[in-house]
């Protein structure tokens, strides 16, 4: 960083050379007090210039911006100075890179072999007097913690190559994933004109009064999430906007994407106190059918926030209970569209979970004479039964055709390239957008492409493998170009599609300068996107496919041994999480090939799933509970756990699906069969009369008379019960008796 006193020739014919001398020196103390202060190190003064270091001797993980920091720091301070009344004002210019630091000869010590100083004190010069100038490389590296402004490329003195400046204004108050995203679209929009005009009819046609559902379809990266952001775009001065986002991580958790919705939109933070949380929450709520004496206990417990003494007890059952919250979320949903239009966003809702469906499917219909748009992005696999509704719209996108692919191409590449390189990008990405973002990305990194009188062309003949033939190969060839990251990447994509610092610290067990600059070379690399500061810092894969294809890279060895590190570092770290989630640690555990130990939390997670009456997500969780044993030899604690996954799989399947469903009938008869060698196990009875359920409810009376016989035995067997099994009372009993001879 060199900062430099403005004017100081004009300062100096104005006042004497004493006076002029003190004022130097009080400048001189500033800056030098601010450098400090930013773990920066003053390297020297050269008359009213002053040269520093960051990142020597001691280097942080942050350098560049603390150098940025610092330089706006200086230009406040220095305009507090004053002489003669006349105020004072720095310029300051930084620049990043390499070099070398030590004594040169017999001479100085400290000093500074390297162009980075010569650029940074010609950068100040082309700073405006109080302003702060930045090189290419810094700006990279300081992403968006400040507000910039693009000053052109500049012809330097002593640099051949003309150099883009960036002055920085000030600091971001505030950063929203929304802006990163925005960050992220880089070409305009290629080939979806007709499918945007449609979008915004039926904008037009719901903000009149009249709600719409439309339903994106596409396969991954074919641009679903790219049209709906254009779309909020155009609708954010007209209307209020929601987005749910659907995980594959939160599938089989209840309301998953609304709890999270509505947490952003109260801004609350899961480290304040409660009282804090509930008035958030009481702000954001507004008058609706059902009254906030009912609604703020419900959307409270949805939160996981307790509501302590403010709202009455309720007393409704665990199964009335999701029927309000869900009539609740429909009716603050309503009530926000009679102020003014709404655009619901549920993006990727094949990852949707069952009650999110089920409140899905509930608004359908009454959304038809409200304010409201909804726009659901899918892939192929998610199927819905919504098309018969006359406000329900389906919309596929298919794949851009040739001459759109090659705009697209040459969008991305921000110029055109040659033509042999265009068609071999259009014919491997087959029209997918993604594809073709990322495979032109990769044929820019690779260094086959050399500027021969201001046009691109092919450096030597074009190789076979210039080009990787598939996504997955082009990711990965990103990710060995950047290998020193490349362990970083596969970390954070074991954790998941999102990984917070804290826990990617816990795993990687990397130095922290290391791991940061690992993150920021991912960061420059659009592989990854940042939000929040470190520590507190959730990183996130641009696309789920580039998580995937880091993932797939993995030794299996490594793999697992990564999964099991996270699983315990979420126990360790966490243990919130691992209570309130235990189908994440289900997840990392299973995958690190602990079946025991991931049946166990799926077992966990499906008996908290059915406590709150989400039966279709228990029952989905305990059959993953079962899927990881079955990989496991046969014993005692392998067979009670199956017994315990099976006996909450048949009760929630009863729930969810009825009596008469197969996978009603599967759970109970293979408890029955796990229960063979316990026949003192009171579960018996409970088997065997969910078993005699589901026969009676087909009208099957030879299987049912069979099984409901084994029933009564089992209740006249049975004298006392357990915390786990209770005994069967004589009313149930008697009525299975019953049953069998009426």
């Amino acid at each position: 960083m060199f900062s430099d006193l403005a004017d100081s020739t004009a300062l100096a014919s104005r006042i004497d050379p004493e006076e002029l001398s003190e004022v130097i020196a009080a400048y001189h103390r500033c800056v030098a007090e601010v450098i400090v202060r930013f773990g920066g190190f003053l390297a020297k003064y050269l008359g009213d210039g002053v040269l520093a270091y960051f990142g020597f001797p001691v280097a942080h993980e942050d350098d560049a911006e603390r150098a940025v920091r610092a330089g706006l720091q200086i230009t406040r301070v220095v305009a507090g100075l004053a002489s003669g009344g006349t105020p004072l004002s720095a310029r300051v210019g930084v620049a990043t890179g390499l070099v070398v630091v030590g004594e040169i000869g017999s001479g100085e010590a400290n000093a500074v072999v390297g162009e980075t100083p010569n650029l940074a004190a010609r950068l100040q010069a082309e700073a405006p007097p109080g302003g702060v100038v930045i090189a290419p490389t810094t700006r990279r590296l300081t992403g968006d913690w400040f507000h910039y402004r693009d000053l052109g490329a500049r012809h330097l003195k002593g640099i051949a190559e003309p150099i883009s400046l960036t002055q920085v204004l000030d600091e971001r108050i505030e950063e929203s994933r929304f802006a990163a995203s925005r960050g992220a679209l880089l070409t305009p929009f290629v080939g979806r004109e007709q499918e945007i005009a449609l979008l915004l009819d039926r904008w037009r046609v719901a903000s009149e009064g009249e709600g719409q559902v439309v339903v994106l379809s596409g396969e991954a990266g074919i641009g679903k999430s790219r049209i709906a952001e254009i779309l909020r775009e155009r609708v954010a001065d007209a209307g209020t906007r929601i987005r749910y986002q659907c995980s594959p991580y939160y599938t089989d958790t209840a309301l998953h994407p609304v709890a999270t919705q509505l947490t952003a939109a109260a801004r609350i933070d899961p480290g304040e106190p409660v009282e804090s949380k509930l008035d958030k929450l009481e702000r954001v709520i507004l008058p609706a059918a059902i009254g906030p004496e009912v609604a703020l206990p419900l959307l409270a417990e949805l939160l996981a926030i307790p509501p302590g003494d403010r709202y009455p007890t309720l007393t409704m059952g665990p199964e009335l209970r999701k029927v309000r919250t869900l009539q609740v979320l429909a009716d603050q949903l309503f009530a926000l569209g009679q102020k003014r239009p709404v655009m619901v966003l549920v993006e990727d809702a094949h990852w949707i979970d069952p009650t999110t469906r089920e409140w899905l499917d509930a608004i359908i219909e009454p959304i038809g004479a409200q304010g409201v748009m909804l726009l659901v992005t899918r892939r192929p696999e998610f199927q819905n039964s919504w098309g018969h509704h006359p406000n329900v719209t389906s919309l596929n996108l298919n794949r851009l055709a040739q001459r759109q692919s090659a705009a697209l191409i040459a969008y991305a590449a921000g110029r055109s390239l040659p033509a042999a390189i265009t068609e071999a990008v259009a014919a491997r990405a087959d029209g997918v957008p993604l594809f073709i973002e990322e495979l032109t990305k990769s044929v820019l990194e690779s260094g086959l492409l050399r500027e021969i009188d201001g046009e691109l062309v092919v450096d030597g003949p074009l190789p076979p493998l210039a080009i990787p033939t598939t996504l997955q190969g082009s990711l990965l060839a990103r990710l060995d170009r950047l290998s020193a990251t490349r362990e970083v990447a596969q970390i954070g994509s074991a954790i998941g599609r999102e990984f917070d610092y804290k826990l990617l610290t816990a795993v990687a067990g990397l130095p922290e300068g290391q791991l940061q600059a690992a993150l920021s070379q991912l960061e420059v690399a659009g592989l990854v996107f940042r939000r929040g500061r470190t520590p507190e810092a959730i990183y996130a894969f641009k696309h789920a496919l580039v998580q995937d294809a880091a993932h797939d890279s993995l030794l299996k060895g490594r793999r697992q041994q990564l999964h099991a590190r996270i699983a315990e570092a979420i126990e360790r770290q966490h243990p919130e999480v691992a209570t309130s989630q235990p189908q994440l640690l289900a997840q990392h555990y299973a995958e690190a090939g602990f079946a025991e130990r991931s049946a166990t939390a799926w077992l966990q997670a499906g008996r908290l799933a059915a406590s709150r009456s989400a039966s279709s997500e228990a029952a989905m969780q305990f059959a993953r509970g079962i899927d990881v044993l079955q990989g496991v030899e046969p014993g005692r604690e392998r067979d009670r756990l199956e017994l315990d996954l099976q006996v909450g799989r048949g009760s929630a399947c009863t729930v969810a699906h009825g009596f008469s469903a197969v996978e009603t009938e599967r759970a109970w008869v293979r408890a029955i069969a796990l229960l063979r060698d316990h026949p003192e196990d009171l579960r018996n009875f409970w088997a065997r009369r969910g078993l005699s359920a589901v026969y009676s409810s087909r009208a099957d009376m030879t299987k049912y008379a069979a099984i409901a016989g084994e029933t009564c035995a089992d209740g006249r067997r049975s004298t006392r019960g357990s915390a786990s099994s209770p005994a069967p009372t004589r009313s149930s009993a008697r009525a299975c008796i019953s049953a069998t001879l009426g």
